[in-house]
C-alpha cells in the first residue's frame, strides 16, 4: 500500500478543524483494508471523541485485520475527557498502525506505539514525518514549551510603514488582505494588541465571516487605559487584558466584575513582559496567538523572541517620510548579524497586495532542537 498517499488524506482530514481543537491537536484517521478507504474519522474539538475511535467505530467489525492511519500517535492515558484510543483499536482487531509522528506529550511519547506492539499490533512510525509535526506545531509547542505559537501579522506599506506621520492606517492593504486576516482570526485562540492599537483604533477584533468563531481578545495595557466603552470589550468573557502592579485597583475590579480576566505580571521598565505573558496564556489553553498590534508591541515581540511565524501583507503604497511609522519599532539592532532571518519563505500575490510570510529563528530552535 501506499503509505504516503493515505497519511497525505488523514492529514487533510485533520485540516478540517484547524482552529477548533484547543488544547487538543488536530488529528485525522483513516481505516483501510484492500487499498480501499472503508472508514475515517477526524477530531472536531476538545470533549468530543478521538479520530480513531470515530473510524473505528464507522468501519465497525470490518476494521478487523486492517490498517488503520493516524497522523499522530494515539493516546494511550485517561485524559479528563476523552478515554485512550490505544483500547479501542487493540479490541478493534486492526492488524497494522501507520503513524505520522510520536505525541510530544510526556505521558503519550511512545508509550502508545508500546501498548500496541506488546498486544501484537505492526506499527510503523515516521509516515510524512515532516508534514505531521508541521500540521500540529501549535500543540507541540503547548506542550514542549509552555507557550501558545505566535504569529506576528503585518499589514505594510512598500516601503515598511503602517500609518503616515498623522496616524492615519485604513486602508494601507486592500480588501482580499484584510479578509484574509479575518479568517486568519477565525483558526487562532486568540489575538493580541497593545493599548496604543485600541485608543487610536477601537478594534472590535472580531472574525466578521460566516460561521466564523470570534478568538479571545488579549490586550496588553501595562497601567490599564482602557476605555470601558471599547469595542474589544463587547464580550468581556473573551477578553484577557494584561497589566502591571500599576494599574489602578478600582478599574482593576471593574473590568473584573465584567468578566474580563485581568491578568497581572511584575513589570520590566514598566512594560508587561510578553514572554512571561504567554506562559500564563499558555495555562489558559491558548495554543494559538495571532499579534496584529502597532510598531511597539512588534518590536517588544520580536525582542523578547515569542514569535514563531511572521505574516507580512505589503501593498504597493509608498508612503515615505521619517515621522510616519514603521512596522517594527523600537532600537534596531547595530549590525546585521543580530536581525531576525525569516525561513522556509512563501510569497504570493493576494489581489494587489503580495504576502510574504516565513518561520523566525525562534521556532527553528525550540521547533527542531528540542
Amino acid at each position: 500500500m501506499d503509505d504516503s498517499l493515505y497519511m497525505k488524506k488523514t492529514i487533510e482530514l485533520a485540516l478540517k478543524a484547524k482552529g477548533r481543537t484547543s488544547p487538543n491537536p488536530m488529528v485525522g484517521a483513516l481505516v483501510v483494508k484492500d487499498e480501499k478507504v472503508i472508514a475515517s474519522g477526524y477530531h472536531k474539538k476538545a470533549g468530543t471523541p478521538h479520530a480513531e475511535v470515530i473510524a473505528l467505530n464507522k468501519a465497525a467489525s470490518s476494521a478487523r485485520g486492517a490498517t488503520l492511519y493516524v497522523n499522530l500517535e494515539p493516546c494511550c492515558h485517561i485524559e479528563k475527557r476523552t478515554p485512550p484510543c490505544t483500547k479501542a483499536i487493540i479490541e478493534s482487531r486492526i492488524k497494522r498502525v501507520v503513524v505520522g509522528t510520536l505525541d510530544p506529550n510526556p505521558k503519550v511519547s511512545g508509550k502508545g506505539i508500546d501498548e500496541l506492539r506488546h498486544s501484537g499490533i505492526r506499527v510503523d512510525v515516521g509516515v510524512m514525518e515532516e508534514e505531521a509535526k508541521r500540521l500540529n506545531m501549535a500543540f507541540i509547542k503547548y506542550i514542549t514549551q509552555s507557550m501558545p505559537f505566535v504569529i506576528m501579522k503585518v499589514a505594510q506599506s512598500l516601503d515598511g510603514k503602517i500609518a503616515t506621520a498623522s496616524g492615519e492606517s485604513r486602508w494601507i492593504t486592500g480588501e482580499k488582505s484584510r479578509l484574509m486576516a479575518h479568517r486568519l482570526r477565525n483558526e487562532v485562540d486568540a489575538v493580541m494588541v497593545g493599548i496604543g492599537t485600541v485608543l487610536k483604533d477601537d478594534p472590535a477584533l472580531t472574525t466578521r465571516i460566516p460561521d466564523g468563531r470570534d478568538p479571545y481578545r488579549v490586550i496588553v495595557d501595562s497601567s490599564l487605559r482602557i476605555p470601558l466603552s471599547a469595542k474589544a470589550l463587547i464580550e468581556p468573557s473573551k477578553v484577557i487584558i494584561a497589566v502591571t502592579e500599576r494599574a489602578p485597583q478600582d478599574k482593576r475590579d471593574v473590568l473584573k466584575e465584567m468578566g474580563v480576566d485581568i491578568i497581572i505580571l511584575k513589570h520590566e521598565d514598566g512594560e508587561v513582559p510578553l514572554k512571561s505573558l504567554m506562559r500564563e496564556l499558555a495555562k489558559r489553553e491558548i495554543l494559538t496567538l495571532m499579534i496584529e498590534g502597532g510598531s511597539s508591541i512588534n518590536a517588544s515581540a520580536l525582542r523578547e523572541g515569542i514569535v514563531d511565524k511572521a505574516m507580512f501583507f505589503i501593498s504597493s503604497k509608498i508612503i515615505g517620510g521619517k515621522h510616519s511609522i514603521a512596522s517594527v519599532g523600537g532600537i534596531g539592532p547595530e549590525t546585521l548579524r543580530d536581525v531576525v532571518t525569516l525561513s522556509d519563505l512563501k510569497i504570493r500575490r493576494i489581489a494587489e497586495d503580495v504576502l510574504i510570510e516565513g518561520y523566525t529563528p525562534f521556532f527553528d530552535h525550540w521547533f527542531y532542537h528540542r
